[in-house]
């Protein structure tokens, strides 16, 4: 995400002046910094508008195995199982994915607050799965990673789905990270409205 900082003046003032043809006053702006909760619904409006839908199928009436098998993966790991990874539902269900780009280094619980905060519920591994079966080439840009879903290996440690490319090819891997692991500023988070 580009700093508002960055911002060039024009692009305030004009950003101001379309705020200003629907009635918003700078007593209005003033009373949006002062609060926290009007700021974060304001954003989330906005954000919304500009995040890329991307819509799926998930099919219940699938195994894990056979998700996996349809996302034709050049290599996937094999601790990605049905024992781990329990899916809950039935028949199919369309859904809106958005991803979420912090553009930043960030832990588990800072994504899932930011998540939170935006309105939208991590995606869990049926989605993900999903989603690399119908948009293969979006993964090889960058690492998307599904927070919904995890398990805890026999080293204590939490372990999230996620997608990725590499050499050329596509692959679903674990990411190993508990609530302070941190996240590389280049992944992408699956996500849908609550």
């Amino acid at each position: 995400m580009e700093s508002l900082k960055k911002t060039p003046f024009s692009g305030v003032d004009a950003t101001l002046e379309v705020l200003g043809k629907y009635g918003v006053t700078s007593q209005g702006l003033k009373s949006l910094r002062k609060n926290p909760d009007l700021a974060a619904k304001v954003a989330s409006l906005i954000m919304t508008g500009v995040r890329t839908i991307f819509k799926v199928t998930v099919d219940y009436g699938m195994s894990l195995a056979e998700m996996i098998q349809a996302g034709q993966y050049d290599w996937f790991n094999d601790n990605i199982t049905d024992k781990r990874f329990e899916l809950k539902g039935a028949g199919q269900h369309e859904v809106n994915l958005v991803l979420v780009h912090l553009d930043r280094v960030a832990t588990t619980k800072e994504v899932h607050e930011y998540l939170k905060e935006q309105g939208l519920e991590p995606a869990k591994i049926e989605h993900l799965l999903a989603f690399g079966t119908t948009y293969p080439e979006v993964q090889r840009e960058f690492p998307v990673v599904a927070l919904g879903s995890s398990f805890v290996d026999g080293h204590g440690d939490r372990l999230y789905p996620c997608l990725a490319g590499y050499g050329g090819g596509r692959r679903l891997n674990l990411g190993l990270h508990d609530d302070d692991g941190h996240w590389d500023g280049s992944c992408r988070f699956l996500a849908f409205r609550k």
